[in-house]
């Protein structure tokens, strides 16, 4: 009977550590938010197309919050390419609350870079672009992937 018990409460154990949803954005992070002009399926589209290519061309050359203001006019630069009005602005943004792979995220104002395409009422895409948490989601990822994997950064970034 003492096994039993003690093997269940090992099992309970990994069980509460593997399922934790306390990954927390750091408090000096910096989000990234697109905004689509509308849920049209051209909208989302384009807003898709404008995300892969910054958080492929531009992101990776940021490692340092001042990154993010030195490219400013680059993302600016970028997004003229498109053809499309759109706004961009970098600072204290509102946030509405995240729920993202089981993970709830506050809303509230964060230091952001947020672009908006057009009206900018479509749905949008947001990620942490500093440290690089900006993870593309193909329905590749599982929420265990993405949880360690968010994690190791964070934990890196800690460091």
């Amino acid at each position: 009977m003492k096994k039993l018990i003690i093997v269940l409460f090992i099992i309970s154990s990994i069980y509460l550590i593997c399922n934790r949803n306390d990954i927390v954005i750091p408090k000096d992070a910096i989000r990234f938010r697109i905004i689509a002009n509308s849920n049209s399926l051209n909208d989302q589209n384009l807003k898709k197309t404008i995300k892969n290519d910054l958080i492929n061309n531009v992101f990776p050359n940021i490692k340092t919050k001042e990154d993010i203001k030195n490219n400013l006019s680059y993302i600016d630069k970028r997004l003229k390419e498109y053809n499309v009005k759109y706004n961009i602005n970098y600072g204290m943004n509102y946030f509405p609350e995240k729920e993202y792979k089981g993970i709830k995220y506050p809303k509230g104002n964060y230091e952001s870079l947020v672009i908006t395409l057009n009206e900018g009422m479509g749905d949008n895409f947001w990620c942490v672009m500093y440290p690089p948490l900006c993870l593309i989601d193909d329905n590749n990822t599982n929420n265990v992937e993405y949880k360690v994997l968010a994690k190791e950064i964070i934990d890196n970034y800690k460091k």
